[in-house]
């Protein structure tokens, strides 16, 4: 389960290993690992220093996370070092090496010399990319081969839950998670049962209704090529035949075909996505797009729009809204180059 040092300082107090076991279930396995992996930097540095990592006193962390600053980590680095030594190490007259007085003002200490700084403007351009969704390769949506199919299935879900990644990655193809409304008017989505979300409890349905159809200049009505629940029914039907399990989103490549792919992959897919409605335009793709940018963008367009930020915070999984106003939201509010060259200023709420 990864934490090894943690496991044995757990069996040193004399715990059953199956409590061991449900006391390690408390960090999701993602974190588990990128402890273990913090971890045994922090042995090797010990190792070369003539310390024991586990034992070591409260002067050698300290030297340690002196280092990591003088290396020009960020501070949202060195949290996540400090939060696996303190998970490994004996601790300090039955604390945890996090809560002894000298590091947690050495950690306030870091917070002023590592300000935390984020992009407070989108990295790319939502009524671009929109407007690349609605063209070659990605329409008409029938006619796209299974991977420009699988790209807009997932960008457009991204941009219409503002879930994580990883919660996306849960969601599966049983009659009991994926519920269409008559007439395809809405769809719920909900987990797999098995699924362990980042933060427990977040992880609520998604609920997306259905855009309404347009009226194209012949006087008829057509789907709007923007609607998440027309992708994902037609995403569903297309994929019945290749797929071996009943996760959503499966590979449509060899050798890997039908299998559910991971959560790296459904990243890469995501960036692929927006990356491609760019070049489609031929236009140049931002640099160092992350699938990640979607929850911000989303959700900072639905503020701009008018949805209540109670709201917001309720569709991305969100106990506080503390949480989208200081890492999330982006100012959208000034129109870029881009859109005002091409025009695609988005013109209903439904599509922000």
């Amino acid at each position: 389960m990864g934490l090894t040092r943690e496991w044995y300082n757990l069996n040193t107090v004399g715990l059953p290993q199956k409590v061991i076991n449900t006391i390690q279930s408390a960090r999701a396995s993602s974190t588990r690992s990128l402890y273990d992996c913090k971890w045994r930097v922090f042995e090797e540095w010990c190792l070369q220093e003539g310390h024991i990592s586990f034992q070591c006193p409260v002067g050698v962390i300290l030297s340690f996370l002196q280092d990591l600053i003088d290396k020009h980590r960020a501070f949202s680095t060195i949290k996540v070092y400090l939060a696996a030594i303190a998970a490994c190490h004996v601790g300090f007259e039955g604390k945890t090496a996090s809560q002894h007085p000298l590091v947690c003002r050495f950690m306030k200490g870091a917070r002023r010399l590592l300000p935390v700084s984020r992009s407070l403007v989108p990295l790319w351009d939502l009524a671009v990319v929109l407007n690349g969704l609605k063209m070659t390769p990605f329409e008409p949506l029938e006619g796209a081969d299974m991977k420009h199919l699988s790209l807009k299935t997932v960008l457009l879900l991204a941009l219409a839950s503002a879930r994580r990644v990883s919660d996306i990655h849960a969601l599966s193809v049983h009659p009991s998670c994926t519920q269409f409304a008559p007439g395809q008017t809405r769809v719920l989505l909900k987990p797999n049962p098995a699924f362990t979300p980042k933060v427990v409890g977040s992880c609520t349905p998604i609920d997306i209704e259905a855009f309404p159809p347009q009226l194209v200049s012949s006087g008829e009505q057509q789907q709007d090529l923007l609607c998440p629940v027309r992708a994902l029914h037609t995403y569903m039907d297309r994929s019945k035949e290749l797929r071996l399990n009943d996760q959503l989103f499966v590979s449509w490549a060899k050798p890997h075909k039908g299998k559910p792919v991971t959560k790296q992959r459904l990243s890469h897919w995501i960036v692929e996505a927006i990356a491609l409605a760019y070049t489609s335009q031929n236009l140049q793709a931002p640099l160092g797009l992350r699938a990640h940018s979607t929850r911000g963008l989303a959700t900072s367009w639905a503020l701009f729009k008018g949805v209540s930020i109670q709201d917001i915070c309720a569709a991305a999984s969100w106990s506080s809204p503390l949480t989208f106003v200081r890492f999330y939201r982006l100012d959208v509010s000034a129109p870029s180059v881009a859109r005002a060259v091409l025009g695609t200023l988005l013109s209903r709420d439904s599509t922000c």
